[in-house]
């Protein structure tokens, strides 16, 4: 997520900056990340979308998924963050890094026809399995 370091001014005329460390020291910020995430993520479970596979099966049940979490909150999560950028143009450059990025490289394309494409993968829960292909419709 980016946070801008100001807003519009209420006449809706210019940027205003705001005061420098303007926001929440890392460790407050941090926690509410940690509070926050830890929220959706039991109420999306409690809403049946998210799916366990495998060893996590267990997971599925809401006393299984609760106890899971709960040594997630004694713990110290790490928020990233870094100084302001330079400006909108600084903005902009950093985004394009990531927005268009390739999700499916060439080489892991295996056939693309009207029907849909199949692409191979690796599925890193399985160690040292090989290479997997799938085909989206």
């Amino acid at each position: 997520m980016i946070v801008p370091g100001g807003g519009i001014s209420l006449d809706g005329q210019s940027w205003t900056a705001c005061r420098p460390g303007f926001f929440l020291p890392v460790r407050v910020l941090s926690r509410l990340f940690r509070r926050l995430f830890l929220e959706k993520l039991v109420a999306a479970h409690a809403a049946g979308r998210l799916q366990f596979l495998g060893a996590h099966a267990k997971l599925a049940d809401r006393d299984a998924f609760a106890q899971y979490l709960a040594s997630s909150r004694g713990v110290e999560w790490v928020v990233y963050s870094k100084r302001p950028f330079g400006g909108p143009e600084a903005v902009l450059a950093y985004l394009s890094r990531y927005t268009h990025r390739v999700a499916i490289s060439n080489s892991r394309l295996l056939a693309c026809d009207n029907d849909g494409v199949a692409f191979k993968y690796k599925d890193y829960r399985a160690k040292g399995a090989p290479a997997k292909s799938h085909a989206a419709r």
